[in-house]
């Protein structure tokens, strides 16, 4: 697996929204500001996440985005292999394979598929929900300096 930029800002955006659901829209440009974002590269993150119906948005003055379902319905593997393709490390792994004539004599494939099953197991049961906690939670801790 191999979170690109793309994947990352797509992440966060989702993330951001997270943080914010049932508080109505977020602009574009307030996105971009909080997450650290480049405006024009995060519209076209925004797009992609629109078309995978994981956000919608509003035109118009008072526009902006916001998630199209629920965070706790959102999974990080959902949107990883959305933006960023598939988790397996190597293509052998899948059960379909048939370019490799060591296939079932290979050491690795096991290997990568436990590599697999563990990356899958964690991204698949953390919700956005979950991780919106998380940044609530984070932002309520008093911090003290002298």
């Amino acid at each position: 697996m191999k979170i690109t930029h793309k994947g990352d800002y797509a992440l966060k955006a989702v993330l951001n929204l997270a943080t914010h659901y049932n508080e109505g829209l977020v602009t574009i440009h307030a996105m971009a500001k909080s997450i650290d974002a480049p405006s024009k590269f995060l519209e076209q993150v925004l797009l992609e996440l629109k078309k995978g119906g994981f956000i919608e948005s509003r035109r118009g003055k008072v526009g902006g985005y916001q998630l199209s379902r629920p965070p706790e319905e959102i999974t990080l593997g959902q949107v990883i292999r959305f933006v960023d393709g598939p988790l397996e490390p190597i293509a052998c792994i899948n059960e379909c394979y048939a370019d490799c004539g060591d296939l079932h004599q290979c050491v690795f494939r096991p290997v990568w598929q436990r590599v697999f099953q563990a990356t899958s197991n964690i991204v698949d049961h953390i919700t956005f929900a979950d991780l919106a906690q998380q940044v609530v939670s984070a932002r309520n801790i008093p911090t003290y300096s002298i």
